[in-house]
């Protein structure tokens, strides 16, 4: 019997991971990479509400109405207020209300935004990552609002269901499921077909970009692991990750549910598919709570809590923003994304706006 095929039946059937505390590690540059995109979602859905109405923009009382559902930080003038190269204040004629419209610079960006979004290039990969991540761990299907919470991460068009599905009904449809959570009936996007071209993940394709045989890719991939230089694993950890990192690879792509889920073979197949979800987001981070929706409805919740806290190496947690973030290690150098997508490079021009004294 081959090494690796010894390995696959012995840490399919026991659970080798040590009773220790992997202890949490502050890294600063990963904080800062969170904290400055601060209020940004909030920034670019208000400015969203606004652009959507037919004057291109909304009463001081109406955009105030918005405050809950977009979860702003304060009161709607406060932030408009605070956020004045973005948004600005005017009075349409005396004795009506004010109301609040895009700066000229604003808009600008969004028209700049738009063509991104609409660009034939960007949506073609759009859909090919909306696709994938349905595909995850061999399902085809996926609650509509857990897409929902993902969907800024994914880098989705805000009216992404006319401006992107309308555009590919030989990728998508929407279907009824069962909610893992509630039971209850609720509206889900579904894959019309299986596409195997799109079942390949970052990690393998990263290895054939080196040349290695069929084999290899298939299964002698370790993940990439970057800790800061104040970190350091107990020596039993570090032990048993240089030994778990020697498992066979299993693609997420595949429903391997059969595996024993206490194993640490079932931990790398959880661990490649948390990878490969962080690896479809635009900002390669998310919050951990749409991390461990995603997982419930795999059935692996549990499994993503666990292996989130297991791996530092390749998963930062951020405590910053009155939330937990997870953040894609292998995908920042220092503050900055390694790739910058041409929706986060849009992102980065909002920050300056908002940012500008």
């Amino acid at each position: 019997m081959a090494r690796s095929s010894k390995l696959y039946h012995q840490f399919n059937h026991i659970r080798t991971f040590v009773n220790a505390r992997v202890k949490w590690v502050r890294d600063p540059d990963l904080d800062t990479a969170v904290l400055k995109e601060k209020n940004l979602k909030h920034v670019i859905s208000l400015k969203n509400h606004i652009v959507s109405s037919p004057s291109k923009s909304l009463s001081i009382y109406n955009a105030s109405m918005l405050k809950s559902s977009l979860d702003l930080p304060m009161t709607t003038i406060k932030f408009v207020e605070k956020y004045r190269h973005v948004f600005s204040q005017f009075q349409p004629s005396p004795g009506l209300p004010p109301r609040v419209k895009l700066t000229t610079q604003a808009l600008s960006l969004h028209k700049e935004e738009m063509e991104v979004h609409n660009s034939p290039t960007n949506r073609e990969e759009t859909a090919r990552r909306l696709a994938r991540l349905l595909m995850l761990a061999g399902m085809a299907r996926l609650p509509i609002y857990v897409i929902e919470k993902l969907k800024w991460d994914m880098g989705l068009p805000y009216d992404y269901v006319t401006t992107l599905l309308a555009y590919y009904p030989d990728y998508f449809d929407v279907c009824v499921v069962k909610d893992p959570s509630s039971g209850e009936e609720v509206l889900a996007l579904e894959l019309v077909s299986w596409r195997k071209d799109l079942a390949v993940s970052e990690l393998e394709k990263r290895v054939m970009s080196l040349n290695y045989g069929a084999d290899k890719t298939r299964h002698d991939i370790a993940f990439p692991m970057f800790l800061p230089t104040s970190f350091a694993l107990e020596k039993r950890v570090k032990t048993w990750v240089e030994g778990w990192q020697t498992l066979p690879y299993i693609s997420p792509y595949e429903n391997a549910f059969h595996l024993d889920s206490n194993s640490d073979q079932a931990e790398k197949w959880t661990v490649a598919i948390l990878h490969e979800l962080l690896s479809l987001l635009v900002s390669k981070k998310t919050e951990r709570e749409n991390l461990i929706y995603y997982g419930e409805c795999l059935g692996l919740g549990s499994r993503f809590k666990k292996a989130l806290v297991h791996h530092p190496g390749i998963f930062y947690i951020c405590n910053k923003i009155r939330t937990q973030t997870v953040v894609l290690r292998e995908a920042y150098r220092n503050e900055f994304l390694v790739k910058k997508h041409p929706v986060m490079g849009m992102r980065y021009w909002y920050i300056h706006l908002m940012t500008k004294t």
